[in-house]
């Protein structure tokens, strides 16, 4: 497993005081509430002030006093040890810990290897089989079943025959 995770993208500086505007990875922007550092770049940096916006976390972060210093953080990901990380929940995934992952249907066929997550309204998923690439949404009735402990995802063969692109 991943030993940091990334929870999120910074996008702009918001005003002219330092403040970045991020892009959450997280399934919701209070996530970063509780945090109190985030790694930029492998560099710990201290978050000194957290709000919300429309699907954007707006971060003050310690070393950062102005919009020019905000700047030269645009598309900086920002990552934290994995123990630090909020609890994705109950059914709930890190992408990094679906990674790699096989794939099999529920009769056993093996599928493919889980190269690549996108996220988009309906996260979709990169299937390696083979040196050919499948791409299938993760929509409700596609995925039955995650254990990460086998390394092993396994869905409905009918749904995913229905929604697969090759």
């Amino acid at each position: 497993m991943e030993k940091n995770l990334t929870i999120g993208l910074i996008v702009k500086p918001q005003g002219i005081r330092g403040e970045v505007k991020v892009k959450p990875y997280t399934d919701g922007a209070e996530n970063f509430q509780g945090l109190k550092r985030v790694f930029i770049d492998g560099e710990e940096v201290k978050i000194l002030s957290v709000r919300f916006g429309a699907d954007a976390v707006f971060l003050g972060l310690k070393g950062v006093p102005d919009r020019n210093a905000a700047e030269l953080l645009r598309g900086k990901e920002l990552t934290v040890p994995r123990e630090e990380a909020p609890d994705p929940g109950e059914g709930r995934y890190y992408i990094a810990d679906l990674l790699e992952l096989e794939v099999f249907s529920e009769e056993g066929e093996r599928l493919g290897v889980l190269k690549e997550i996108r996220n988009a309204a309906t996260d979709v998923y990169f299937l390696d089989r083979e040196g050919k690439e499948l791409l299938f949404p993760a929509v409700k009735g596609v995925i039955t079943d995650i254990d990460l402990a086998a390394k092993r995802i396994t869905v409905c063969k009918k749904r995913f025959d229905e929604v697969v692109v090759e």
